[in-house]
């Protein structure tokens, strides 16, 4: 095992690509990377600017679903996407797989050609591409899909419902997650996973740079988290 500091250390000329910086996992991440001494570059990737100015973030406004290097981006170390929305606020499941398929690997895809070898990305408590549930299975051929790519690192996180302040006003969600809290010592792999926390396991699993392909779960992130 790595040690981040060590880690931190060697990558300090790292830079990485973020996509859905402006998310509730995306902010707390994008925070994080621009903190880090791990990485000297972020770029940040999306439909729109983030209101934010910081001496290491560069912004690129594109098309996710068909975002290409072309010049325009530099030499990218690692990929971290907090892409993802909901079948109601996409509007349909083809939008949907749009967001949480297509343009997370799409993501991937520009990153691994402009050089980068590792990708983190969030996809949910379930993911599995053989699933009955249409929500699960995108997540899991996203995994999938990402993981056949040829990088030489391909984590995917899979957090239980994501606790935060969300933008959005969703009452289902705010009831369920009141709920969780309430009952969070019994739930296990079920309880809450805070946006916060999710972005401190991506950060841990980045800067102690074990590579391979694999899921870190919603209890897994919750330890990481805690490092």
């Amino acid at each position: 095992m790595g040690t981040i500091g060590a880690v931190e250390t060697e990558a300090a000329s790292r830079t990485a690509l973020l996509a859905g910086g402006s998310g509730l996992v995306g902010k707390h991440l994008l925070q994080r990377l621009l903190e880090s001494a791990g990485y000297s570059k972020v770029v940040s990737v999306g439909r729109r600017a983030l209101p934010i100015e910081h001496p290491k973030l560069e912004q690129r406004v594109v098309d996710m679903t068909a975002i290409t290097v072309g010049g325009a981006l530099p030499a990218i170390d690692d990929v971290f996407s907090c892409l993802g929305t909901t079948i109601k606020k996409a509007g349909s499941k083809e939008a949907f797989f749009a967001v949480d398929h297509d343009a997370v690997v799409a993501v991937a895809k520009a990153g691994r050609d402009a050089g980068a070898k590792r990708m983190f990305h969030v996809t949910a408590l379930g993911a599995d591409r053989n699933s009955r549930i249409f929500y699960n299975r995108v997540k899991g051929e996203t995994e999938a899909d990402v993981a056949a790519l040829g990088l030489s690192t391909a984590i995917a996180f899979r957090p239980s419902i994501i606790d935060g302040d969300r933008a959005e006003s969703r009452p289902a969600e705010r009831v369920s997650l009141a709920l969780m809290r309430a009952f969070a010592p019994v739930l296990g792999k079920y309880k809450p996973a805070h946006a916060d926390a999710i972005a401190a396991a991506m950060m841990c699993e980045a800067l102690r740079g074990d590579p391979g392909t694999r899921a870190v779960e919603s209890s897994q992130i919750l330890e990481l988290a805690k490092r």
